[in-house]
C-alpha cells in the first residue's frame, strides 16, 4: 500500500487547515481516509477521518482495519471518491514527526571514501520536525555555509510502540518507508574536507542537519508488506547545477544499495529502543552510500539555482529547488524553472520511480 499525505492550499494551511492522509490507488488517484470512512463506518470509526497519518498508525497498527475498508468498498465506488492528483500538493508523508533519528556511517562504501574505521555501533543524532519539506518544496542556502551537500537515504516509518524490541520483533515495528534527502552544511558539521583556513565548524550535528528543510521526506509512505526488511533497494541521487561547465546538466552523484547497510533496519530499531522508546509516526533515517559532495574531486556543493533529486526504488523520487536563504533563485536557473513548472509535478510526486524508470544493475 502507499500512503501520502495532502496539504491544505495555501490559505487554508493559514486558517489551521488539517493536512489529509490518503491512500494512492492503483489508479493514482489519491483516496483521502476521510472519505474511506464515510464509505465503510463499520470498518473505520469516524474520528479517523480527522486523524493524521501518524494517529492513524498508532490506532491502527498495521493499517488491517484500512486495508479491510478498501477491500469491501466498490473499486468504482473508491474511484468516483478519489481525487485528481494533479490537483493536489502532498505534504511528507508525516509532516511533523514526533522523533527524527538519523544515523551517520552505514554504508561501507561511504566509511572509505572518509579514511574511517568500520563503527562498532551506528553513529545516531537527531533532527527535527522543522527540517522536514515534502518533495517539489524548496531547499533553502543558509548565507553562511559555503559546503551544502545532499545525502540519499532510505527512512523508515515507526508503525508500533518499540521500547527494548528484540531483533527478530523490530520488523513489525516497521510501519513502511519513504526517501529522504539528509541536506548537510559539511562546514557547519565540522567536516575537515570542507573547512577553509581558521574555521573549525559546531563541534556536533544538530545545525548543520536540522536546520530548516534540510529533510526532505517523500513522496509516498510505501508499506513494509511491499518492501519488507528494507534491504536490496537501489538508492541515487542527482543534481542539475544552476552553474559552471555542468550548468543545466543532470549529473548522478550517489548509486547505491540498502544491501549494503552495516547495520540493518532491524538493527537500528533494536539497538535505538535500549534506551529511547520509538513511537508510531517516527522516522529514522538509515544513512547514505558514497558519492556525497564533499568526498568528490572537485567537491560538489549546492548553490542556490541547483535542482537535487533522491530516488529510493520502490519509493519514488523527491526532487527540490535549492534557493538562498530567503527563497530566491538566480532567473532562468534549474531551480526557477522548476518552481515555475511545479504544479504539473505532483502526479510524478505519487508515482513509484519503477514505474516510469528501470532501475539498472551496478
Amino acid at each position: 500500500m502507499r500512503l501520502v499525505t495532502i496539504r491544505p492550499e495555501a490559505g487554508d494551511e493559514a486558517a489551521g487547515a488539517a493536512y489529509r492522509p490518503a491512500v494512492v490507488l492503483s489508479s493514482g488517484r489519491l483516496l483521502t481516509i476521510g472519505a474511506l470512512v464515510q464509505m465503510a463506518p463499520s470498518y473505520l470509526p469516524g474520528a479517523m477521518g480527522r486523524m493524521d497519518l501518524a494517529s492513524i498508525l498508532a490506532y491502527d497498527p498495521g493499517l488491517g482495519a484500512v486495508r479491510d475498508a478498501l477491500e469491501v468498498s466498490d473499486d468504482r465506488a473508491l474511484e468516483a471518491a478519489a481525487l485528481d492528483p494533479d490537483e493536489v500538493r502532498l505534504a511528507a508523508p508525516i509532516p511533523r514527526p514526533g522523533k527524527i533519528i538519523g544515523v551517520g556511517y552505514n554504508y561501507l562504501d561511504h566509511i572509505r571514501e572518509q579514511g574511517l574505521e568500520r563503527p562498532a555501533r551506528p553513529v545516531l543524532f537527531s533532527m527535527f520536525a522543522n527540517a522536514v519539506t515534502p518533495d517539489g518544496t524548496p531547499i533553502r542556502h543558509p548565507a553562511d555555509t559555503h559546503a551544502l551537500d545532499l545525502e540519499a537515504e532510505l527512512a523508515v516509518v515507526i508503525g508500533r510502540q518499540a521500547s527494548r524490541v528484540a531483533p527478530h520483533e523490530a520488523a513489525r515495528c516497521v510501519a513502511g518507508y519513504t526517501a529522504a534527502n539528509d541536506v548537510t552544511a559539511r562546514d557547519w558539521q565540522g567536516q575537515a574536507r570542507a573547512l577553509r583556513p581558521g574555521e573549525r565548524g559546531d563541534g556536533q550535528w544538530l545545525r548543520a542537519k536540522g536546520s530548516d528543510t534540510f529533510l526532505p521526506l517523500g513522496p509516498a509512505l510505501v508499506t513494509a508488506d511491499e518492501l519488507g526488511d528494507g534491504g536490496g533497494l537501489w538508492i541515487r541521487s542527482w543534481r542539475t547545477a544552476a552553474s559552471g561547465p555542468d550548468a543545466g546538466k543532470l549529473f548522478q552523484m550517489q548509486d547505491g544499495n540498502t544491501s549494503e547497510l552495516l547495520f540493518s533496519v532491524a538493527d537500528l530499531i533494536t539497538i535505538i529502543s535500549r534506551e529511547v522508546t520509538l513511537e508510531p509516526g517516527d522516522i529514522v533515517v538509515t544513512g547514505t552510500p558514497s558519492g556525497v559532495g564533499v568526498f568528490r574531486e572537485p567537491q560538489v556543493f549546492l548553490e542556490p539555482g541547483d535542482v537535487v533529486r533522491v530516488e529510493v526504488e520502490g519509493i519514488g523520487s523527491l526532487t527540490n529547488p535549492i534557493t538562498d536563504s530567503e527563497g530566491r533563485t538566480p532567473a532562468g536557473s534549474p531551480a526557477a524553472q522548476f518552481m515555475e513548472a511545479r504544479p504539473v509535478m505532483i502526479d510524478r510526486a505519487v508515482k513509484s520511480t519503477t514505474e516510469s524508470r528501470p532501475w539498472r544493475p551496478r
